[in-house]
């Protein structure tokens, strides 16, 4: 049904030159492409040496930009409107997830994956709502979209950490606690890490802390 949306983007891994024994999916935000994440890669795989990690472009072209992907338009920024959005791109990348299990032989307990802004918001969407957990998810910069249809929705409950920058002028840092308290309120291990003077992007500590806690979840 969405072989037309099949994804796809850079690779890097594993760095030990032997078979995958962890997947950490990087999903990039508005905007941008696979290119724009996989460059976390080679610092992440100091720790996580096993691991492929694979950074697919976005379903859509972005229509705020004359270049780059998106995985739903925030023409409309509305709560509704970015629902639905991530509601449409969700079995694209569930479907994505499915695959790449497939072809790697791992399971969804080797599985990670790690958004930043967008990214963010869709791993948080679409993870918790398959059967079978993933590893953890780390988000950087984002937000929970659906939190009123979480609770009915959710079917397995992933370690999350969630790192926010408190001058983010994209999406605002209370969208952090927002979604960490939705997410412990559900059951959830929730850890939160919220940069001073950081704006929307991913810094050194960020990396840092999301290198451990990569480490942790997979092992």
């Amino acid at each position: 049904m969405h072989d037309f949306f099949k994804l796809d983007g850079p690779r890097f891994g594993p760095a030990s030159g032997g078979a995958a024994e962890q997947l950490v999916m990087l999903l990039h935000g508005l905007g941008a492409d696979g290119n724009d994440l996989i460059g976390l890669a080679p610092q992440l795989s100091n720790a996580l040496p096993t691991a492929l990690f694979v950074a697919p472009n976005a379903p859509y072209p972005c229509d705020m930009a004359p270049f780059g992907y998106q995985w739903f338009s925030l023409l409309d920024r509305s709560a509704e409107a970015i629902q639905s959005g991530a509601q449409a791109s969700a079995p694209i990348l569930d479907g994505y997830i499915d695959e790449l299990l497939a072809e790697t032989g791992l399971s969804a307990d080797r599985t990670a994956l790690v958004g930043f802004s967008q990214g963010t918001m869709m791993s948080l969407f679409v993870a918790p709502r398959r059967a079978e957990s993933v590893a953890g998810i780390l988000g950087y910069s984002g937000m929970l979209v659906g939190a009123d249809s979480f609770a009915a929705e959710a079917r397995s409950k992933p370690p999350v950490l969630l790192v926010h920058g408190d001058a983010d002028e994209i999406v605002p840092v209370q969208c952090t606690p927002m979604a960490a308290k939705v997410l412990e309120d559900n059951g959830f291990d929730v850890e939160t890490l919220i940069r001073p003077g950081l704006p929307h992007g991913i810094d050194p500590a960020g990396i840092t802390a999301g290198t451990a806690f990569l480490q942790r979840v997979l092992g």
